[in-house]
C-alpha cells in the first residue's frame, strides 16, 4: 500500500512538460553529436590533407550551430523581427 501512496504522491506533484527531456537532450545529445561530427571532420579529411575541404565542412557546421542556437534560446523572433525592420523601415 505504501508504493501505492507514494505513486500518487508523485503523480501529484507537479504540471506535465517538456522542459526535462529538452534541457537533458541539450545537456547530453547535443555536445556527443558535436563531438562525433568534429571526429568524423578529422578522420575524413584531416588525415588526407584536405584541409580546404575540412574548412568548408567546419564553416557549415558552425552555420547549424548558429541556426540551433537560436531556435533553442528563443532569440529567432527577435532576428526575424530585425531583418523586417530592415525592409520596413
Amino acid at each position: 500500500m505504501t508504493t501505492m501512496m507514494t505513486l500518487a504522491d508523485l503523480a501529484q506533484g507537479g504540471e506535465l512538460g517538456t522542459t526535462g527531456v529538452r534541457t537533458w537532450l541539450l545537456d547530453n545529445i547535443v555536445p556527443l553529436v558535436l563531438l562525433a561530427v568534429a571526429l568524423l571532420l578529422l578522420w575524413l579529411g584531416g588525415g588526407k590533407g584536405d584541409n580546404a575541404g575540412v574548412m568548408r565542412r567546419l564553416a557549415g557546421v558552425v552555420i547549424a550551430l548558429a541556426v540551433i542556437g537560436l531556435a533553442v534560446s528563443g532569440l529567432g523572433v527577435d532576428v526575424g523581427q530585425w531583418i523586417a525592420g530592415l525592409f520596413t523601415g
